[in-house]
């Protein structure tokens, strides 16, 4: 319950809790030195009294002849300022008291009581009034005879004082007190501005995306290790909104392909009425359709969870003829553009999964198709530890200057071709091919063309 209350009570913001810690802190030190000063300033103010006090002793020993048998007491000009609180013994036996007491007073009994000492020694007594009274004994040793002077002072002005020196420090304190959480809050404010601003433009930048970064330079140490976090953090959250517009960029261009099949296939279907053969081909080439979009989508999720996690894309063995010929059957061709499947070895396999080895050659293929003047050919044969692919077109080939921009995603050769790519195909199948310790590259020496080979591991 205490826990609750005090979570409750305490302030919300860091600037509130490090104000309170700072007056905690303060008050604790403002307290000892508040009773230090005090106590300090109490023994001084009764080293004064004491020392009045042995002055006016001191003063009433020169009146007190203790030279003969007896102790005898000279009268002087000032006797009766002497004799004001004074009291003096011959021995234990008292010869003079101030006027103002009684032999059974509290005053007089302290008196009787320093004079039975013999010795010099202070005492403080309580009384009813004054209230507070300070004694003071003082022997006076003479040949024959001995006294003693007992002298007292009320101590109510030093009282007066240390009180008003008490109330003067706790009217300090408080004032300290209020200037010390003031400043603090002002003082932690400023220095929390900074952060607050960072926090600010991190949050815009990370909606954005922004290249935006805080760097270190010009920042004190804490803002500077603050800055670096959050940078990294920024970088973070770019990557992770560059893979998810990459991620969709690809959906969309692979999904393309089998959404064009099944418009294709529906305008076709209702231009006029079908016999239930055609409907069921048709139905056939949809359903084929949507499960490759369902492949494509398990393929493209599933390196995208892998790149995040940092794992590596499961693989397997792959006939290779199969594939590539499933991949020409299916892609739409233009009429004067032949393609031509050359699988040398009937055994030829790749380890990765057919899914994967589509996804890295379709982009390829269409590629070939879109720019080839007559033929595309497709060549698979088995080197030293893997397999190559080859896809070969007789186009224009790929322009000199576009060759370092070939694998950037969203760069085309010539965006005004009329040809529907964006740009995603060649980036996405080397970055798969990647993931299986394979790749996927340019032959600038060819010049008949354009030449993609793709190289695999063995299955």
């Amino acid at each position: 319950m205490n826990r609750r209350l005090l979570r409750r009570l305490a302030p919300r913001t860091l600037r509130g809790r490090l104000s309170l810690v700072a007056l905690t802190t303060a008050a604790l030190l403002m307290t000892v030195l508040t009773v230090a000063f005090n106590t300090v300033m109490d023994r001084h103010l009764q080293h004064q009294a004491d020392d009045e006090l042995r002055a006016r002793a001191a003063a009433v020993a020169t009146t007190i002849d203790t030279s003969g048998p007896r102790v005898r007491v000279l009268e002087t000009v000032n006797d009766s300022l002497l004799d004001a609180n004074v009291w003096i013994y011959a021995g234990p036996r008292p010869l003079e008291k101030p006027p103002s007491t009684t032999a059974d007073s509290t005053l007089t009994l302290a008196a009787d009581r320093l004079a039975t000492q013999g010795k010099r020694v202070c005492t403080t007594v309580h009384s009813d009034s004054p209230r507070f009274v300070r004694l003071c004994s003082r022997p006076v040793t003479g040949h024959r005879s001995t006294a003693t002077v007992v002298t007292a002072l009320d101590l109510a002005p030093y009282r007066n004082s240390a009180d008003t020196l008490l109330l003067g420090s706790l009217i300090l304190d408080a004032v300290m007190l209020a200037c010390t959480y003031a400043l603090t809050r002002l003082a932690v404010g400023r220095a929390l501005r900074p952060v607050r601003t960072m926090t600010d433009q991190a949050t815009q930048w990370s909606a954005i995306g922004s290249d935006q970064r805080f760097g270190a330079a010009h920042h004190p140490a804490e803002l500077a290790r603050l800055g670096s976090s959050l940078d990294a953090l920024l970088d973070r959250i770019r990557t992770v909104l560059r893979h998810e517009q990459q991620l969709t960029g690809e959906l969309s261009h692979e999904l393309r392909t089998p959404l064009t099949r099944i418009i294709i296939e529906l305008d076709w279907w209702r231009a006029r009425p079908r016999s239930a053969a055609e409907t069921h081909a048709t139905h056939e080439v949809i359903a084929e359709a949507a499960q490759s979009m369902r492949t494509i989508c398990d393929t493209l999720l599933n390196d995208a969870r892998d790149s995040t996690q940092n794992t590596t894309t499961a693989v397997g063995a792959t006939a290779v003829a199969p594939v590539l010929r499933q991949l020409v059957e299916h892609l739409d061709t233009r009429e004067q553009v032949k393609t031509v499947v050359d699988v040398r070895g009937s055994h030829l396999e790749a380890g990765v999964a057919p899914a994967l080895l589509e996804r890295i050659v379709s982009p390829l293929l269409a590629n070939g198709l879109r720019y080839a003047r007559s033929t595309v050919t497709v060549s698979a044969r088995q080197l030293p530890g893997g397999v190559r692919i080859d896809v070969i077109d007789d186009g224009p080939g790929v322009p000199e200057e576009f060759l370092d921009d070939l694998f950037q995603p969203g760069r085309r050769a010539d965006p005004g071709d009329r040809h529907d790519g964006a740009g995603l195909g060649l980036p996405l199948a080397r970055r798969l091919a990647r993931t299986v310790g394979g790749e996927v590259s340019h032959d600038p020496g060819y010049t008949s063309g354009a030449r993609f080979l793709v190289d695999l591991p063995t299955g």
